[in-house]
């Protein structure tokens, strides 16, 4: 069984003897814990085996600021280092002289710099000791911490990543003072150069400490109440699996993880359908998070941000959100124009069409008027949504244009935010949409995405089965993973295999530690490194297994130059390749989701099982076929305008676009005339 917890809905998948089964729950915001539990019981989870948990329960937090007081420890004269960040621009300010960081990050920091304490002590980026820790003024600033009754402590001192040994006496003096509250070192959850990023690091881990524990608790309690007795996972930032007493060991690895399990799910669909390349938008009530799988494979990035500055040194699948959903609020702007987005009406209130207070237009209020949205239907037929409340909220619109004008426009604005941010997805990374498949899903993907090909001009838009779920699907076709890594900036010479040999296998020890009771584990060696002089590094490079010797170095630096090459289009072999960290993942395969198969159609053509009309989608009124997903047979063929409905879903094929069921049941769609 698996969840994914989304902003508007809780969305959970079982798998059992090849059937899946699903369902879909509103999220509650201040107890997130009871939608999962609420999802649980409804399919059954005291016969499930393991429990697979995706979430942004902690990024929700730190984009709110709805933070603990923690305190942060750093070497002294260093505490401002958490507001000089990298001092990085965006690319859209940096020709702009008026440009400040946004009202989250400076005026609410993570920790407030009364909270940030110097720690007299200094090591050497050699990892020499140059000013031995003054344990004395140690402990005082930490009874400042306990006199402003902290909740946490994050502990980052400089060049630690090279010598921990002034970190961890300082977590044993915190303990001392503090008690037994939850403190984070960088030398150990984030060993790698570079103090902002381990500092930044280090507070989240200890947000997520204090956050996911107790709804971790919560949640474990919630399903062995329910008669679970399995194994309980967490998924982390690319929705590799982590035992729930593992991940609450190293929690900021989990703050991004939702989004993620979408692209796996992805990944391991369009494998299935011979679809390598695959653009991937998952479209929900709030946001619509776009990603990237080429050959098969997600791109991955060894940190991201959560807003602007903010990193986090955690391998991340590359995923950009933006707000445009089916919750996007319709308004208008001081200077009249109509403006879908970014804010989300979620699902308390809502769309108007709830019927829960929501009195302002969304574009799934769009989609009711248009005839795209069953009323009787909405997510499985558990909410029945008001056509007449949605009427009445685009009419309170303070605009001179017609109401067939405002739906229209709203419907034509959603479509093209959403297509932009698709189109600057491909842009950033280098590709042609042309040569991608648009994977369609979550629950407004399948009615959204369809008619924004005619746009972007991708090769198809696949609709994979249970679209509404497909996330969730992704984190039953996740294996369980566990990764290290160890910054080292080592010149790659024949005289320095000894050394990066002492940095694997140190890690590899302590994996295959916690993994001793897995026999087929696999662990994979990359390493991320630079031409010497470099500011950047090129990371993933490939490495074989084995001792390192003489000649895995010359094979390290000839599989960096060829890297290189590859992501930059030169090759500078005079120059001296420098290794900056070493990267080491353990992998404990598991079973992937089996797609049923669909035979082809014996007998009687496939017929609709009812007719709508469109209105305000286009220039005139269009009667389109409506089709049942589950009467779908394999190579059936559904010419547009049509709509495809299953319980938490609904697909719109265009009236230029032709769409063909596949072996697994997916839709694949396509631009006829």
């Amino acid at each position: 069984m698996a969840v994914d917890v989304g902003g508007t809905f809780t969305d959970v998948v079982t798998v059992a003897g090849g059937e899946i089964r699903t369902a879909k729950v509103s999220t509650d915001i201040n107890h997130v814990d009871n939608s999962v539990i609420a999802g649980a019981e409804e399919l059954a989870v005291k016969n499930a085996k393991v429990f697979n948990h995706a979430s942004t329960h902690g990024l929700n937090a730190i984009i709110t600021r709805s933070l603990p007081k923690i305190g942060f420890l750093t070497t002294i004269g260093h505490r401002d280092i958490l507001d000089i960040g990298r001092t990085w621009r965006p690319a859209e300010a940096l020709t702009d002289p008026r440009w400040r960081r946004s009202f989250g990050d400076t005026m609410k920091p993570l920790v407030e710099r009364y909270l940030r304490r110097g720690i007299a002590e200094r090591i050497m980026a050699s990892g020499e000791i140059y000013t031995p820790l003054d344990e004395e003024q140690a402990r005082e600033e930490i009874r400042v911490l306990a006199k402003c009754k902290v909740e946490g402590v994050a502990i980052c001192l400089l060049n630690a990543y090279t010598n921990d040994v002034h970190e961890v006496r300082l977590r044993e003096l915190v303990k001392e003072e503090l008690g037994d509250i939850p403190c984070s070192v960088s030398s150990e959850i984030s060993p790698l150069a570079k103090e902002y990023a381990r500092a930044s690091t280090s507070l989240v881990d200890v947000f997520m400490k204090i956050i996911y524990e107790e709804y971790a608790d919560r949640l474990d309690a919630g399903l062995r109440d329910l008669g679970f007795s399995g194994q309980l996972n967490f998924a982390d930032c690319t929705a590799n699996l982590i035992p729930a007493a593992d991940a609450m060991a190293n929690p900021f690895r989990l703050v991004f993880s939702g989004p993620a399990a979408g692209t796996v799910g992805s990944a391991h669909f369009g494998t299935l359908i011979d679809e390598p390349n695959v653009l991937c938008a998952d479209v929900g009530g709030t946001s619509c998070d776009i990603s990237l799988v080429t050959n098969g494979h997600p791109f991955v990035n060894t940190t991201f941000e959560i807003e602007h500055d903010l990193i986090v040194n955690a391998l991340s699948n590359d995923i950009s959100s933006i707000g445009a959903g089916g919750g996007s609020i319709v308004a208008i702007s001081p200077t009249g124009d109509i403006t879908v987005g970014p804010e989300s009406a979620g699902a308390d209130p809502g769309p108007a069409c709830y019927g829960r207070g929501g009195t302002q237009p969304t574009i799934t209020d769009v989609c009711v008027l248009a005839g795209l949205i069953d009323p009787a239907g909405f997510a499985g037929g558990k909410m029945a949504l008001d056509p007449e409340l949605s009427r009445r909220a685009f009419e309170a619109l303070d605009t001179p244009l017609a109401f067939e004008q405002r739906v229209r426009y709203a419907y034509d604005i959603g479509l093209n935010n959403i297509a932009e941010g698709i189109f600057n997805i491909a842009v950033k990374n280098g590709i042609d949409p042309r040569n991608y498949t648009l994977m369609a899903y979550g629950a407004a993907g399948p009615l959204l995405l369809p008619a924004i090909a005619n746009l972007i001009h991708v090769r198809r838009v696949v609709v994979p089965p249970h679209p509404g779920l497909f996330s969730a699907l992704g984190l039953l076709s996740a294996d369980q993973a566990y990764s290290s890594s160890r910054s080292a900036y080592t010149v790659l010479t024949p005289d320095a295999a000894d050394s990066i040999d002492d940095v694997y296998r140190t890690m590899e020890e302590k994996l295959l530690e916690r993994l001793r009771k897995h026999s087929d584990v696999e662990l994979i060696r990359s390493f991320d490194g630079q031409l010497v002089g470099q500011t950047w590094e090129t990371p993933f490079i490939d490495l074989p297994g084995g001792p390192i010797t003489a000649a895995t170095i010359d094979t390290m630096i000839q599989n960096f130059h060829a890297a290189y090459e590859e992501r930059n289009g030169n090759r500078f072999e005079s120059i001296p390749v420098q290794g900056v960290t070493y990267r080491i993942r353990a992998v404990v395969p598991t079973d992937n989701v089996n797609y049923a198969t669909l035979s082809e159609r014996d007998g009687a053509p496939l017929r609709g099982i009812d007719t709508t009309v469109l209105r305000y989608l286009s220039d005139a009124e269009q009667l389109a076929q409506v089709y049942s997903r589950e009467m779908l047979c394999a190579a059936d063929e559904i010419r547009g305008p049509a709509i495809v409905r299953e319980p938490l879903s609904t697909t719109y094929i265009t009236q230029n676009q032709l769409g063909r069921v596949g072996t697994f049941g997916e839709i694949s769609i396509e631009k006829i005339g």
